[in-house]
């Protein structure tokens, strides 16, 4: 395959060749027989963006879900229209808020949806809702579970019991992986904590089969290992989920920092309050800092803070959407004096923090390019501005999707001999910066094929003998 007379990224403008998964030239090239041509006009061409933070499973679960929060639903009346929804089995609902209607009991839902099954996750992710019905679905294997509440429907930090209860598998990755490459996305660094060697097995097999197309850098418990990982896949970093309402034992923590840094491997500590970093520094600081450690959301981070990860060395992986997609609700549950520190982004790339973003999907949108619009303008759905002199410039929004996942402090490149995961747009950089738009997304070539082509646009043709004109 030839790309020809793309704008390359950092580069100049040219033709590129792919052969199986990598690229085999970059110049003034002639078409072979048969070879299939994309003629790029001139467009940008990128590498292919990576997701620095997501949850597979759970966001392909999110699909076939019902959305309980704002900005879908933000009042009890929205939620009884949502919840009203026909149908027979379980009504599962997500990214619910207690801004809508509380913190929900099952008494509460039963008013809006009694014929049926009802479970809404919060938005953290971290607890579930039930009705009676569900309730009395899972009362006996509920009895004496951690974290069930069954007099008022709740359940907190217990995803695997409640799996294991309803009998569901992971999901089938095809639809969110073809949503995802028509971002322009060849690659995701899956951050679930409970990530072991049977959920490796599982994305392995969901590789192979075709389903998922983008490679994965894979986080999760310290029972992974290189040896549970076949091709397209890297072993990311221990991950460490922190709750500011149930910290744990500081001593246990700095046992897991030790015991991934013996195994050759960084953590990667969720934080996004201040106090779960202060948490996260204190222990990284007592057990020792590893290359590649790092902090996943750094949601609130004042200047001492900032001074603190550069002292010890850690890395910032970000999400500039949840200013857009959470900004309104952030100024009314933050205090004002905090307001600034919210999601930084030039603080921590002034300071010398490595910097690069992801979406947290479910609980954020999987759209690379709102996510870049919200780093430039710092924008809240309202349009009020987050953190005045934290934006940053397109180009900067960009490269915080471009990072290497396993060396962050690497920005990738198009160049003879590397994967061909490319992302090609409609029109050059210089127009596609004023827009950051992923309709200019044209198409998207992952480990050298097209997993993605724009409907309005046939972005090849195949010849049938040499280009005379290359």
């Amino acid at each position: 395959m030839i790309i020809r007379d793309a704008s390359i990224w950092q580069g100049g403008r040219s033709d590129v060749r792919i052969e199986g998964e990598r690229i085999a030239a970059i110049g003034q090239l002639a078409a072979r027989p048969g070879e299939t041509v994309i003629d790029a006009q001139g467009a940008a061409l990128l590498p292919g963006l990576h997701d620095h933070h997501l949850h597979l499973a759970a966001t392909a679960a999110a699909m076939a879900s019902l959305a309980c929060g704002p900005p879908d639903v933000s009042t009890p009346e929205q939620l009884a229209a949502a919840l009203s929804a026909k149908g027979a089995g379980w009504l599962r609902g997500i990214g619910y808020h207690e801004s809508v209607a509380g913190m929900l009991t099952r008494q509460q839902i039963d008013e809006w949806q009694a014929q049926r099954p009802v479970r809404i996750q919060h938005r953290s992710g971290r607890m579930w809702f039930f009705n009676t019905l569900a309730v009395e679905a899972l009362a006996e294997a509920g009895a004496g579970v951690a974290g069930f509440d069954p007099h008022t429907g709740r359940l907190f930090d217990n995803d695997s019991w409640l799996r294991s209860v309803l009998g569901k598998g992971p999901p089938d990755l095809a639809a969110l992986s073809q949503s995802l490459a028509a971002y322009g996305i060849t690659g995701v660094t899956d951050m679930s904590p409970a990530n072991g060697p049977e959920e490796a097995d599982w994305l392995a097999r969901q590789f192979a089969s075709g389903s998922l197309l983008q490679t994965c850098h894979l986080a999760g418990r310290e029972a992974l290992s290189e040896a549970s990982l076949t091709a397209g896949f890297s072993l990311g970093p221990v991950k460490i989920h922190l709750h500011e309402h149930h910290l744990p034992s500081p001593d246990l923590v700095e046992g897991r920092i030790r015991a991934a840094h013996a195994l050759g491997r960084p953590v990667a500590f969720h934080c996004t309050t201040e106090v779960e970093l202060v948490f996260a520094l204190a222990t990284i600081a007592a057990a020792g800092a590893r290359e590649g450690d790092r902090i996943e959301h750094a949601g609130i981070a004042n200047d001492d803070h900032v001074d603190w990860i550069v002292q010890l060395g850690l890395q910032v992986v970000t999400q500039p959407n949840f200013v857009s997609e959470r900004g309104d609700r952030y100024l009314l549950d933050v205090p004002p004096g905090e307001h600034r520190w919210l999601y930084r982004l030039e603080a921590f790339r002034r300071a010398g923090v490595v910097l690069a973003a992801g979406s947290d999907a479910p609980y954020g949108a999987t759209d690379p390019w709102a996510a870049m619009r919200a780093a430039v303008s710092r924008q809240t759905a309202s349009g009020i501005v987050i953190g005045h002199g934290e934006e940053q410039t397109p180009e900067q929004a960009l490269a915080l999707f471009l990072a290497d996942p396993v060396t962050l402090d690497r920005q990738r490149r198009i160049a003879v001999g590397g994967l061909a995961d490319l992302c090609l747009l409609d029109r050059p950089w210089h127009e596609a910066r004023t827009r950051l738009h992923a309709t200019d997304v044209r198409c998207t070539i992952a480990r050298g094929q097209l997993v993605h082509d724009r409907v309005d646009q046939a972005p090849f043709e195949r010849r049938s003998r040499a280009d005379p004109a290359a």
